[in-house]
């Protein structure tokens, strides 16, 4: 009868350590700092970094009338304007129309439209690519701090812009570039409509 009550005496003792241990491994674990900890504060702060908003502020539009009737010429413009429509030039760097455009081919869906070849009327690949760059050019004018390291004249008048504020581009000949010197980035935009061909420019900025 006593060796019964010694065996239940020494199961109470392994119980209650039992539980002891288990109490304390507990509280061990609730007070050290953990890696979930870490990670929840690293996640925190990439939040605070993703919650910053993309604003775009327009510093600068023109746009041209389209004066020729001609459906070729329409598919390079629009070609063109799609081409150029979205792209970023950062602080610093200098865009290059012909770059970005690429060259006028019939592999890329170009046909022959009119244009100037020395002065006199012709046909050619990427007839109306010249409204594009012109209406560029023109939209760049308007921003302080964008300079034109190059640009060309046509050798006659265009009529869809004033003499002197055309820009004229022949792939790998002659090129419409200017250079960022804004102190932020501005993206570009292009299209065109049945009437007009329009480009746009936006500052890009970060807001909390």
């Amino acid at each position: 009868m006593k060796s019964k009550w010694i065996f239940i005496f020494i199961g109470i003792i392994i119980i209650a350590c039992a539980l002891f241990f288990i109490f304390s491994q507990s509280n061990n674990n609730n007070n050290s700092p953990t890696t979930s900890g870490a990670k929840r504060i690293s996640t925190e702060t990439e939040n605070t970094e993703n919650s910053k908003k993309l604003v775009e502020t327009e510093i600068s539009k023109f746009s041209t009338k389209i004066i020729v009737e001609d459906d070729k010429r329409d598919n390079n413009l629009e070609l063109s304007a799609s081409k150029l429509n979205g792209v970023v030039v950062k602080d610093g760097e200098e865009f290059s129309f012909n770059d970005t455009v690429g060259n006028p081919t019939p592999d890329e869906g170009y046909e022959k439209a009119g244009i100037f070849i020395g002065g006199k009327k012709s046909k050619g690949y990427g007839g109306g690519n010249c409204q594009i760059s012109t209406t560029l050019y023109d939209a760049v004018l308007k921003v302080d701090g964008l300079k034109v390291t190059e640009r060309h004249e046509h050798g006659k008048e265009v009529g869809y812009v004033e003499k002197g504020k055309d820009a004229t581009v022949v792939y790998d000949e002659l090129d419409l570039k200017f250079k960022n010197n804004t102190g932020y980035d501005i993206k570009i935009y292009s299209n065109v409509t049945e009437e007009k061909v329009n480009v746009r420019l936006v500052k890009l900025s970060y807001e909390n």
